[in-house]
């Protein structure tokens, strides 16, 4: 590869192979750069710093994981239902890459650890396509929510164990999606507007 046309998103791809084999630990910038048949130099251009390299492979990788929910936030229908299969995406996105990658989800586990601000956009941006969800059954009359980002904010927070990290050991355990359809069938009372 020649060092004039290398973009960020070939440093990004090395970067997290280069994970995937050292581990967060031992990866280096130069470990880097030698996958790409580059001069460390050229990655620096790009990312002025190893901390800086890491958070953006952090946030791609979100971003990743997190694409197909963009789909449930401007799909037609009521928001309701809407809601509850953008929380079932989530969760299976989450559950995958834990599931499939183990160690590849470890070393962003710790990535993840290092980049709060990455991590606190990236929640931010998630609770605004739940309020956006809401605000659309606001509108349609489907939904029964005082103020949107405070209820986006408690219904992302109750369905914590399905999509933090913290949780993924028990992503695998027998009886895991009924826990979901539980506390799912909770939050759907608590904000689907009543028919009288």
């Amino acid at each position: 590869m020649t060092e004039g046309v290398l973009t960020p998103e070939q440093i990004l791809g090395a970067a997290e192979d280069v994970l995937r084999r050292y581990g967060p630990a031992k990866a280096t910038v130069v470990d880097v750069a030698r996958a790409l048949g580059v001069s460390h130099g050229s990655v620096y251009r790009h990312f002025p710093s190893k901390a800086a390299l890491r958070e953006a492979v952090t946030e791609r990788w979100l971003d990743q994981a997190h694409a197909s929910l963009v789909a449930a936030v401007e799909a037609e229908g009521p928001a309701v239902p809407r809601l509850g299969t953008w929380f079932a995406v989530l969760f299976a996105a989450k559950r995958a890459k834990a599931l499939k990658d183990p160690e590849l989800f470890a070393t962003y586990m710790v990535l993840v650890r290092e980049s709060s601000g990455v991590i606190e956009r990236h929640i931010q941006g998630l609770v605004g396509q739940i309020e956006r969800i809401l605000r659309d059954g606001v509108a349609r009359g489907e939904v029964s929510v005082d103020d949107p980002p405070v209820t986006a904010r408690a219904v992302f927070d109750a369905m914590n164990r399905f999509h933090d990290p913290a949780y993924a050991d028990e992503w695998a355990r027998p009886g895991i999606e009924e826990a979901f359809d539980a506390v799912w069938a909770l939050i759907e009372r608590a904000i689907a507007r009543r028919r009288r």
